[in-house]
């Protein structure tokens, strides 16, 4: 029987292999090959910090397509869920057995803010305002993680549904940030990384 023009179509392509354990492992080694010591003749960041913040946004991207095809009724819930649960599969893994270990740990505390602010939008669970929900965030201790992990869930949701979030709430006066303080980073990155899948609509939405 032939599909209705309306009828949407789940992406088949290699292109939507969003995150695969290659692609991955890949990373790890590069990140294992860096140092991560800063030169003191030297301002620029170091070159395992660079790459550091290129894995992370590359998976930050990956995950946030696979919401704005969500959003766009490419994919139902399910589908969604199911895509999202693969790459956290891949990025919640054992860590590696190398001196990047505890660096990868770090990542993968950093990236439950993520999986679980699409999990929000896919479940419409997300309310409040931004701005009271940091306020409350500012006020939990690494005590109360669970509560914390809710709250900058819920903005990150917030803000992949078009939310402004989160430069003047990001703390630098402090020596060791909270828990919730490296999530509203995150949440801060994500909505960068959503600035790169601005056009994302027009060039894989309808049609695809």
């Amino acid at each position: 029987m032939a599909k209705s023009k309306k009828e949407k179509v789940e992406p088949q392509s290699v292109l939507y292999y969003f995150y695969t354990q290659e692609r991955w492992d890949n990373w790890i080694k590069t990140l294992e090959e860096m140092s991560f010591d800063y030169d003191e003749d030297s301002e620029e960041m170091p070159e395992g910090l660079q790459s550091l913040n290129n894995f992370t946004e590359d998976i930050n991207v990956a995950v946030l397509k696979i919401i704005k095809l969500f959003l766009l009724g490419n994919y139902s819930p399910d589908a969604a869920k199911k895509k999202i649960a693969e790459v956290e599969d891949i990025v919640m893994g054992p860590l590696p057995e190398s001196d990047v270990a505890d660096i990868i740990s770090g990542v993968q505390m950093r990236f439950l803010v993520l999986f679980s602010a699409c999990k929000a939008v896919i479940d419409g669970t997300a309310e409040g305002e931004i701005k009271d929900l940091v306020k409350h965030g500012k006020t939990l201790t690494d005590d109360q993680a669970e509560e914390a992990l809710k709250t900058a869930a819920t903005i990150g949701a917030l803000v992949i549904l078009g939310g402004s979030c989160c430069g003047k709430y990001l703390r630098t006066d402090v020596d060791e940030p909270l828990l919730f303080d490296d999530w509203l980073i995150e949440v801060d990155d994500m909505g960068n990384a959503l600035k790169t899948l601005k056009n994302f609509e027009e060039q894989f939405g309808e049609g695809i």
